[in-house]
Order: C-alpha cells, then sequence, then structure tokens
C-alpha cells in the first residue's frame, strides 16, 4: 500500500490538518505543527491533542502514514553558533510536539552553509546537532530531505544524507525524504524508464532504501540539474507524467507516505486519484 496525500492546513488546530486530508482522499499527509514562518508557538493543548488523536484513529491514519515537516527558519548547519544553537533548540522542540501527538517522522531540510564554512564542515555540524536531538527526544525519526541545491542548501547530493547518516549514531532513528521536484533540479534524472531505474539504483547503492521514510510528489517548473527549486502541477512541469507512474508502480516506495507539495491545492484531490489510477 502506498499512503497518497498533500501538506495540508493545520489552520486553527494541528487536528483540522485531519479533515483537510480526509477531504481530498487522502489515506496520507503532511503537516506543520506550528506556525513555520515563527520560531515560537504556544504549546499544544490537551483539547488539541486528543482530537487529534481521536482523528487519526476515526479516518485510519497510522504514524506511518503522517509526514510533518519542520519549520523552513530552521538551519542546523548554520556556520554562527547562537543561530544554530536558536535552530536547534527548534528542532527539539518541534520533534517534542511530533511526539505528543504520537507520530513518528519530522521532516527537516539538512542545512545550509551560507557560504561561510566548507560543505564538510556544515555536513558536520548538521550531524552534530541531529544526533544532539536524538538523545534529547524519545522516539522521533528525523527525516533528511533531498533539495534543488538552491543558494548554499545542501542535500542535493544523495552523497551529502549518505554522509550525514554514516555519523549519526542510532541509526534507527535517521530516515530520508526524497522530493521529485528537489533531484530532478539538482541533477538526477526520473523522466524515462531507464533513467528512473539509474537514479534509483544510484540511490540504494549510496543511501539505501531502508532509510526512505517518504517522498514529495512533485513535477517541476525548474529546468533539469538547474538547482532553482520550483514546483509544479503533475504532468504540467519539465519532468512529465512518466515519473510518478514509475513511482506508483515501485514496490520499494510502498507503506511510506507520497506527499504532494504541488502548487494548486484545488486539484489536489484529482491529483490522488490520479495517481492512484497508475498502480496498475
Amino acid at each position: 500500500m502506498k499512503f497518497i496525500g498533500a501538506h495540508v492546513s493545520a489552520a486553527g488546530g494541528v487536528e483540522n490538518a485531519i479533515k483537510n486530508a480526509v477531504s481530498i482522499g487522502a489515506n496520507g499527509f503532511a503537516l506543520f505543527t506550528k506556525n513555520q514562518r515563527q520560531w515560537k508557538a504556544k504549546p499544544l493543548s490537551e483539547k488539541n491533542i486528543t482530537k487529534f488523536k481521536e482523528w487519526m484513529q476515526t479516518h485510519g491514519f497510522s504514524p506511518e502514514s503522517v509526514l510533518p515537516h519542520d519549520s523552513y527558519l530552521i538551519n542546523l548547519g548554520h556556520p554562527e553558533t547562537e543561530n544554530r544553537k536558536k535552530s536547534l533548540e527548534a528542532f527539539i522542540e518541534e520533534a517534542r510536539r511530533v511526539e505528543i501527538l504520537g507520530l513518528k517522522y519530522l521532516n527537516f531540510h539538512p542545512g545550509s552553509h551560507l557560504r561561510k564554512i566548507s560543505e564538510e564542515k556544515c555536513l558536520d555540524l548538521i550531524s552534530e546537532s541531529v544526533n544532539f536531538a536524538i538523545k534529547e527526544t524519545e522516539s522521533c525519526v528525523f527525516v533528511l530531505e533531498t533539495t534543488a541545491g538552491q543558494g548554499s542548501n545542501l542535500g542535493y547530493k544523495f552523497e551529502h544524507l549518505a554522509y550525514i547518516i554514516d555519523k549519526i549514531e542510532d541509526k534507527e532513528r535517521i530516515g530520508v525524504c526524497i522530493d521529485t521536484a528537489h533531484i530532478f533540479a539538482a541533477g538526477y534524472d526520473i523522466r524515462t524508464k531507464e533513467t528512473y531505474e539509474k537514479t534509483m539504483e544510484e540511490f540504494e547503492k549510496i543511501v539505501g532504501f531502508k532509510y526512505l521514510k517518504g517522498m514529495h510528489i512533485n513535477d517541476s517548473k525548474a529546468k533539469f540539474a538547474s538547482r532553482v527549486d520550483r514546483h509544479h502541477s503533475l504532468g504540467k512541469g519539465e519532468i512529465g507524467l512518466n515519473a510518478f507512474k514509475f513511482i506508483m508502480q515501485d514496490k520499494r516506495i510502498d507503506n511510506i507516505p507520497l506527499i504532494l507539495e504541488t502548487i494548486d491545492p484545488e486539484i489536489w484531490k484529482d491529483e490522488i486519484k490520479l495517481l492512484r489510477s497508475f498502480e496498475n
């Protein structure tokens, strides 16, 4: 089974993410557990937590079908100690929110060197940050997201992810999310069966499918290998529909959340139906 959904709004309470996922016919979803544009957030109320857990059960969502995302403000590889500390504190707080809600994963962008330190030094800082977060939390699995490599963002090479994973002390607490638009912009082609298989074989060799905990399913406005992060609706961008057929028919990608972050929420329901039509 594949858990197909979208990154839905949690406005008005985290439990509303479940309602919004159900309304588009999803059996998986992503959400922010707090306002992703702010560092601080009010603690989750007992009412919100209880409703969230009740609605998860009522609508048949498992923790494995949900891929919470942390704030875009967080940079675990920040070259400046104070800013990195601020990011790490916020990251740990978000992981604790995930655990309180009974969820399993926290998806995050690895970090950026801001052209002030080397890639390797930044990757080391990210690894240190994640190891610290693991020790400060109980069960959350931290899920590294592939990036397009725009600006000074790391994570655009499978080797970056493997480097971080290698330095994580508890390998059960680390995973990876492949974003189709990001890897395409980073130079990993998935448009034909041949290039899709080549990219996935490379992922298996360098990272390993055992670490794949989710995918973001997006077409790309940006050209191949452009290192530009611009999502598009399925079939309307540079990737085209075939790649999504390959994903839906790939048994290595079963039992993880496949999350739309495409640009038009009005057609998410149709895009979910389209993806399901590719499964056979």
